[in-house]
């Protein structure tokens, strides 16, 4: 799969903006170098980066070292559009050449959680990824015990395709 530059720079609902992170953003943030924030006109929000991206951020580096520039497939910032604040962040995993399908996933910080703001970003996101056409379904996972999340897939019209004793295996196809 040969993906171009990203087109759009951002996307943008009725509450949030979604903008890719970049390997020099990710980089500072994991060396507590947040002077990008300033560039981006951008703020921290409540906590925020909370553990579970502090946890994710070498991922998503390895992810955006592998290409030249964001081309959308990776992993995005979720910005309150009225506050400017960073809340969370919505991204992809693992392209399969075979089914075309990619695997998202998200997290918001505590403070911002219950509020549709998962569900805004996601549905966002998605509609984006389908508009390429080399992509046939979307898929997640999650813990079993995870009811939130569950929850949450099931409103994104995700359809749970397998278990086994932890995790939840979810797929939304372009259809």
């Amino acid at each position: 799969m040969n993906l171009d530059d990203l087109e759009k720079k951002e996307l943008l609902s009725d509450r949030l903006i979604l903008i890719p992170f970049t390997l020099k953003f990710c980089v500072n943030i994991s060396n507590n170098d947040f002077s990008d924030l300033k560039t981006l006109n951008l703020i921290r929000g409540v906590n925020w980066p909370d553990d579970e991206i502090i946890e994710t951020l070498p991922k998503i580096i390895r992810n955006l070292s592998k290409v030249d520039y964001p081309t959308g497939f990776e992993s995005w910032m979720i910005i309150k559009k009225d506050t400017r604040e960073i809340i969370g962040d919505v991204g992809f995993k693992g392209y399969n050449f075979i089914t075309k399908s990619i695997d998202i996933g998200y997290g918001i910080i505590k403070e911002e959680r219950k509020k549709g703001y998962a569900q805004e970003a996601c549905q966002l996101l998605i509609e984006w990824a389908f508009s390429n056409n080399f992509l046939e379904c979307i898929t997640a996972c999650c813990y079993i015990d995870n009811i939130d999340s569950s929850n949450l897939l099931k409103k994104l019209n995700f359809i749970e395709y397998s278990r086994d004793e932890n995790t939840i295996y979810w797929a939304l196809d372009k259809s």
